[in-house]
C-alpha cells in the first residue's frame, strides 16, 4: 500500500468516528469561553468601565492580541488528545492489526497519520480560532475597543496559531506511538499540561536562570511560535522566549523526536 492510500484510510478512520467532533465542540465551548472571560476583564480594565477589577494593566491595543492568542494558550491540549487517541485507540481496539497486514511497512502507516494528522489540527485550529477571535472580538467591542481584525499582525498571529495547532497533532501522534496505553497515555498529556508543564514555568519564571531551560518546553516553544502568551502576562515575573520561528522548529523536533523512538520501539512490536 502507497502513502497515498495509507493516508486515505487514516482520513477515514479519523472521520467516519464520533471522537473527533466531540474534541472539537468542547474545544470551540472552551476556548470561547475563556477569550471571552479575558476579553471581559482585560477589556473592561483596559477602557476604564471596570475600574474596581483587579488583575495586570494592559494598553487597549494590547488586549485584541492576547485575547485571540487564548486558542493556543489553553487549547492546545485538545489538538494534543484528538492526535494521541489517533495512534492510542487503534492498539486499544486492535485496528492496527488488519492495517499491518494490509500495509506491512509500518512507516508508511505511521506516514499517513501524520498526513492526517495535519488535517485535523488544521481543522482544530480554524476552529480554536474562530471561537477565541469571535468572542473576544464580540466582547471587546461592548466596550467600544478596537478589535484590529483589519490589522496584518492579527492575521500573522491567527497563522501562527493555525500552525501551532498543527504541530501540536503531531506531538500527540508521536506520544501515541511510544506510549501505546490509552489510558496512560491520556493521563499523561493531561498531567504534562495542566500540571507539571504551569508549575515549572511558575519556577522558571522566579527562579533565575531556570528560565532558560523553561524556555525549550513544549508549551513555552507554543507560545513562543504564536508570539503571545497569557501565561507571561498573568506571572508576576517574565520568562525568557525563543523567537517565534525557533519555537515552531523546536515543537516540530518534539514531534519528530517522539516519532523516532516510537518507530524503533513500540511501533516494532506485535500487537498482542
Amino acid at each position: 500500500m502507497t502513502l497515498l492510500a495509507s493516508t486515505r484510510s487514516e482520513y477515514t478512520k479519523q472521520f467516519s468516528t464520533a471522537g473527533w467532533w466531540v474534541l472539537a465542540i468542547v474545544l470551540v465551548a472552551y476556548v470561547a469561553f475563556t477569550a471571552g472571560v479575558l476579553a471581559f476583564v482585560f477589556g473592561g480594565v483596559a477602557s476604564g468601565q471596570l475600574g474596581g477589577a483587579t488583575g495586570p494593566a494592559l494598553a487597549a491595543a494590547a488586549v485584541p492580541r492576547l485575547v485571540y492568542s487564548s486558542a493556543t494558550a489553553v487549547g492546545y491540549v485538545f489538538p494534543l488528545l484528538v492526535g494521541t487517541l489517533m495512534v492510542t485507540t487503534e492498539f486499544r481496539h486492535k485496528t492496527l492489526t488488519p492495517t499491518f497486514l494490509a500495509t506491512p511497512r509500518r512507516g508508511v502507516v505511521l506516514g499517513g497519520k501524520f498526513a492526517v494528522g495535519i488535517v485535523v489540527g488544521l481543522l482544530y485550529g480554524i476552529l480554536g480560532v474562530i471561537a477565541s477571535v469571535g468572542a473576544g472580538a464580540g466582547v471587546l467591542g461592548i466596550f467600544g475597543i478596537d478589535t484590529q481584525l483589519g490589522s496584518s499582525d492579527t492575521w500573522v498571529l491567527v497563522g501562527r496559531m493555525i500552525l501551532a495547532f498543527m504541530l501540536w497533532a503531531l506531538v500527540g501522534i508521536g506520544v501515541g506511538t511510544v506510549v501505546r496505553n490509552q489510558v496512560a497515555a491520556i493521563v499523561i498529556v493531561l498531567a504534562v499540561t495542566l500540571f507539571i508543564e504551569p508549575i515549572v514555568r511558575t519556577v522558571g519564571g522566579v527562579v533565575e536562570g531556570f528560565g532558560d531551560i523553561v524556555k525549550w518546553f513544549p508549551s513555552a516553544a507554543s507560545d513562543a511560535l504564536v508570539g503571545e502568551t497569557i501565561f507571561a502576562t498573568m506571572s508576576a515575573a517574565g520568562t525568557a522566549t525563543l523567537e517565534w520561528w525557533v519555537g515552531g522548529l523546536a515543537l516540530l523536533g518534539y514531534a519528530v523526536l517522539f516519532l523516532v523512538i516510537g518507530l524503533f520501539t513500540t511501533w516494532r512490536r506485535d500487537i498482542d
